[in-house]
């Protein structure tokens, strides 16, 4: 096996086989695992919020669904991946804390993954599975050798997507 690639939050990185991604403490972020199964070439998210143009001054654009997954198939373009052949899958979104208001902008695990799902949809990419939502942090592993992503949550079982 390759380098094990810390990804950040509000980062985003990408690698070729035999190199494998990570992210730490998904809550109410999502993780974004892309994959050309041709090329072996992968990359990771970690948005934090799902629109950018909701915020003023920020440069970061990995922290935002919207920019940071165009910046992701970018940089895989970059490293050799086709675009056409990207597959996704995605975890995290969670809603971390209990309350009893409906307001919308206290959903953000809910709108990171819905903001997620659609740019994915608008560039064309298949999200091949999923775990999201409920009310815990995960970690999450992507292997490029074989395109799983590991999933590991405290007094879970591990799961591979």
């Amino acid at each position: 096996m390759g380098d094990m690639i810390k990804v950040g939050m509000a980062d985003l990185n990408a690698c070729r086989c035999p190199s494998a991604l990570t992210t730490l403490g998904l809550g109410s972020c999502v993780g974004i695992s892309l994959y050309d199964p041709s090329t072996k070439v992968g990359g990771m998210a970690h948005i934090m919020l799902p629109d950018s143009t909701k915020i003023r001054n920020n440069e970061n654009r990995a922290k935002f669904a919207d920019t940071g997954i165009d910046d992701l198939v970018k940089q895989m373009v970059s490293l050799g991946a086709n675009k056409h052949r990207l597959v996704a899958k995605i975890a995290g979104g969670a809603q971390m804390f209990a309350f009893t208001s409906n307001n919308d902008m206290l959903r953000i695990g809910d709108r990171n993954v819905e903001a997620t799902k659609a740019k994915l949809a608008s560039l064309g990419i298949r999200i091949l599975a999923e775990d999201t939502g409920l009310n815990y942090g995960r970690t999450i592993e992507f292997y490029t050798e074989t395109g799983d992503l590991l999933i590991k949550s405290v007094g879970k079982p591990q799961k591979t997507l």
